[in-house]
């Protein structure tokens, strides 16, 4: 717990300067992010007896942060890719099946290894790169209405989280999935949900009205709700991951944490998800 309250207390004003201020610096963190996560996946592969193309997998999950940084700051840009990405994508996936080829032979599960290469950098490299949209959509660099924006999500899920891991721990009773996750309860996972929904007017009256962000509390509320749900469901499926080869942790990198999964477990289905409901409700 010391190392989880000493990371945290470097680590959350850093994020939101970082996230303020946008731009490259903040492409550049994530796509970092995405590399690492990206790495822990290829290694839960491996220790499975796959042989995923490393290479392009790391290099795609860097580049896809990038990409959306760009395409969200640039409209000649986004422009260009609305118009090439159909292609790009199926040169992207005939180099992942030539490369299966030229190295594994039919023993070596060259069907999973190529499966694992395409999906490392799609779930650590293009579930956050949403997270570019949503601060780059209408906000430049040094925009306090943009890092809103940004950390409502990654609030609600943190609020979730805690939340849930207080209620469990004093209230118990039955499981919520014993297979996957033995520690979460139903009230835990209950208890989470109405933290979340507790936090979305206080974010509303507290942050986005003072910024003026124009996004009304209600639509605030039904975001919170999604994640409420299925940002604990994110939180499982990299628990099914780990369970499947045997790990507490996807790697020791963040002390007190693990590894880029299992900090950003819940984040992989938050992120997207947000970005998805700010579109539909015109907020970006």
């Amino acid at each position: 717990m010391t190392q989880r309250v000493a990371f945290a207390a470097v680590a959350i004003p850093a994020a939101l300067a970082i996230v303020w201020q946008g731009g490259l610096p903040l492409a550049a963190l994530v796509a970092v992010v995405a590399w690492l996560g990206t790495a822990e996946l290829l290694a839960f592969a491996r220790r499975q007896g796959l042989s995923p193309f490393g290479p392009l997998a790391l290099v795609t999950a860097a580049a896809l942060p990038l990409l959306a940084w760009r395409t969200a700051i640039d409209d000649a840009a986004a422009a260009r890719f609305a118009a090439a990405w159909p292609y790009a994508v199926a040169m992207w996936v005939l180099v992942a099946l030539l490369a299966t080829l030229a190295r594994l032979k039919p023993s070596a599960r060259p069907l999973g290894s190529t499966a694992m290469t395409v999906l490392a950098p799609l779930y650590a490299g293009a579930l956050p790169a949403f997270l570019l949209v949503m601060r780059h959509a209408h906000h430049g660099s040094r925009s306090a209405a943009g890092t809103a924006l940004v950390f409502f999500p990654l609030a609600t899920v943190w609020v979730v989280d805690s939340v849930a891991m207080t209620v469990g721990k004093r209230v118990g009773g039955p499981k919520f999935s014993p297979v996957v996750s033995p520690n979460k309860t139903w009230s835990g996972t209950i208890g989470g949900f109405v933290g979340g929904l507790a936090l979305a007017p206080l974010y509303h009256f507290l942050v986005m009205r003072p910024l003026a962000v124009d996004v009304s509390p209600w639509h605030l509320l039904a975001i919170a709700a999604v994640l409420g749900v299925l940002g604990q469901l994110g939180d499982l499926t990299e628990s099914l991951f780990k369970r499947e080869v045997g790990l507490k942790d996807s790697s020791h990198l963040i002390p007190g944490h693990g590894g880029v999964l299992d900090r950003f477990d819940s984040l992989y289905f938050a992120i997207p998800l947000a970005a998805t409901l700010y579109q539909i409700f015109g907020v970006i």
